[in-house]
């Protein structure tokens, strides 16, 4: 927890620390006291100075009638929308507004920005409602074609009371999420990412672990996108259900979306690929509903499912519990596309940060939850239903119609290579702003120097990204792999984690303890342990269970790396996956 405490005086004595932004007026400095746009990351601010700063927010928030325009309003669509061009933030503009023109002008006192004005800048660019959360909650987890061969690894049972309780956890990690976003952001120290979360309950390591973290996860999901189209380009280009390995060579079609994204990478603001974003939502929505359609009526692809598995033709066979033959290891990477499936807490802070209301988040959050875990139940009981142990990791490459199956996968070389732009734009972000800028101190990306940095950064990123597709070209494995490595831990390990870092530094405060924003000043009556136990104990029950919580996800992260390690392995040894090979992993 150090790094948010750095900042507070004990009452032994010590300087305090003056408010940084007093006297930042334009005219005479002692007639205003406005919100400067203040260092996101300053270690000498205090848990206590955010907590001030966000009680004043939240309650100014309850004045914002929740009915003011539509919750599904246009304007709450585009300023939530994550692929849409990002503002600078109004704030500046109207402080950098002023003083370009309070330099030149007699009268400088007339362009003193108030505390008040600042404010209204601040929420200006806050629009978004419930309803638009919903939407891009949805947008952003909804993929639901490795569910059917989850239930192909565990069976009907445990499949669906593990997707249920996935789920779930999955609901309660966005719930801890909203309430410290709740208590810690505020108009004058605004949250805009999940490191920022980190940072603010403990400190400037944990915050770039996690944005390393992120940016780890985001390059392996441009790889795993890369197999998945790779394998969807093979079976196109087979010509035939019957063509076996005449095709074209795998490693080739995998270098095609590689070179792809290196050229369309240079794309860097992501305003241009927002409608394409919402295009390839519909995409995935018309093969959602033409695969359940096709195999409710035609017989599984045997050719694909022997390559895959080396399962011979025969009737479908369907398991209550987890089938013969399918391993432990096999079963835990089946669970691991549950939490694969729910993988979208990575993005829930962006979320509230752009909500006109963000105590209205937790409506968003319910709704998009309960209808994504609806469609997965539905989808992947269905399709397991008909497909049984010839199901594919990818529900729609298991079509037996070579047409049907062409049509689907033309529509999933579409959106696969919408979100394969973006996650690597996102992903590249990240990594420079976070690593390269930071660490290395690259130029800021607005220079022309970092124009041009971008320009080399871009095709690193993407053959990095090929590299690790081409190497282990197993979808399953490579995204259950990823799952527990990366999007556990943001949807059910940080959670918890970083809730009882707040709830125990909250619960620690005492009488005549906290920030005074008179003298700038936090005051505490004691630190080190002895402060962390008694906050505990104000909670023992709920920060028991958080530890639980935290520790169970740990110790699911840790075996689903294994099982998903155990799996690439047992794969190379059987010869059905090669590295760097021609052959396809499906046909």
């Amino acid at each position: 927890m150090a790094g948010t405490m750095g900042g507070a005086m004990n009452m032994d004595g010590g300087d305090p620390r003056m408010n940084s932004s007093a006297g930042m007026g334009f005219g005479v400095a002692s007639e205003v006291t406005r919100p400067a746009v203040q260092k996101l990351h300053d270690p000498s601010v205090t848990f206590e100075e955010y907590m001030h700063y966000a009680a004043i927010t939240r309650a100014d928030d309850h004045n914002i009638s929740p009915h003011t325009d539509n919750a599904l309003s246009v304007a709450g669509l585009k300023s939530m929308n994550p692929f849409a061009k990002k503002r600078e933030p109004v704030v500046e503009s109207v402080i950098q507004m002023n003083e370009k023109t309070a330099s030149s002008s007699p009268d400088r006192t007339s362009y003193i920005i108030s505390e008040e004005e600042y404010i209204q800048a601040s929420r200006a660019v806050r629009t978004a409602t419930w309803g638009a959360v919903f939407f891009l909650i949805t947008t952003d987890i909804l993929g639901p074609f490795s569910t059917a061969w989850a239930f192909r690894q565990m069976g009907y049972g445990p499949g669906a009371v593990l997707y249920t309780i996935f789920g779930a956890f999955a609901g309660y990690g966005g719930f801890l999420l909203w309430k410290m976003f709740l208590g810690l952001d505020s108009d004058r120290y605004p949250l805009r990412t999940y490191g920022d979360i980190a940072f603010r309950v403990y400190g400037q390591t944990v915050r770039l672990g996690v944005n390393i973290l992120q940016s780890f996860q985001l390059l392996f999901n441009v790889g795993i996108i890369i197999v998945s189209n790779g394998q969807s380009l093979s079976q196109m280009a087979a010509k035939g259900p019957n063509l076996d390995q005449n095709g074209a060579c795998f490693i080739v079609l995998c270098f095609v979306w590689a070179i792809a994204g290196m050229l369309l990478g240079q794309i860097r603001t992501l305003a241009r690929l927002g409608h394409l974003a919402n295009f390839a939502i519909w995409l995935n929505v018309i093969v959602i509903i033409a695969t359940m359609a096709v195999v409710a009526h035609s017989t599984p692809n045997y050719v694909a499912a022997n390559t895959a598995y080396m399962v011979n033709p025969g009737p479908v066979v369907t398991t209550a519990g987890p089938p013969d033959g399918v391993a432990f290891e096999g079963q835990v990477v089946g669970l691991m596309q549950a939490v694969y499936s729910y993988g979208g807490a990575m993005l829930f802070v962006e979320f509230m940060a752009e909500m006109k209301r963000p105590w209205d988040f937790w409506k968003g959050m319910l709704c998009a939850q309960s209808f994504i875990y609806i469609v997965y139940m539905l989808f992947g009981l269905f399709v397991y239903s008909f497909q049984g142990q010839f199901t594919l990791i990818i529900a729609y490459q298991g079509i037996s119609s070579y047409a049907w199956q062409t049509v689907a996968n033309a529509f999933g070389l579409t959106s696969g290579l919408i979100a394969a732009l973006l996650y690597g734009n996102i992903g590249i972000k990240v990594v420079y702003n976070n690593v390269l800028m930071e660490l290395f101190k690259f130029p800021s990306l607005g220079t022309k120097a970092g124009k041009l940095a971008w320009i080399g950064v871009v095709p690193v990123y993407w053959a990095i990204a090929f590299i690790v597709a081409s190497a282990v070209p197993q979808v399953a494995n490579l995204s259950g792999f990823i799952a527990a490595a990366c999007i556990l831990q943001f949807s059910y390990t940080f959670p918890p984690f970083l809730h009882l870092g707040f709830q125990i530094q909250k619960a620690a405060i005492q009488s005549g303890e906290g920030f005074d924003p008179a003298t700038g000043q936090t005051v505490r009556h004691d630190n080190g342990i002895k402060r962390y136990i008694r906050g505990f104990k104000m909670n023992i029950l709920w920060n028991t269970f958080h530890v639980i919580f935290f520790l169970g996800s740990f110790v699911t992260a840790v075996l689903g790396i294994y099982s998903a390690i155990i799996g690439m392995i047992a794969s190379y040894a059987t010869g059905a996956t090669t590295t760097f090979s021609c052959n396809s992993p499906v046909l």
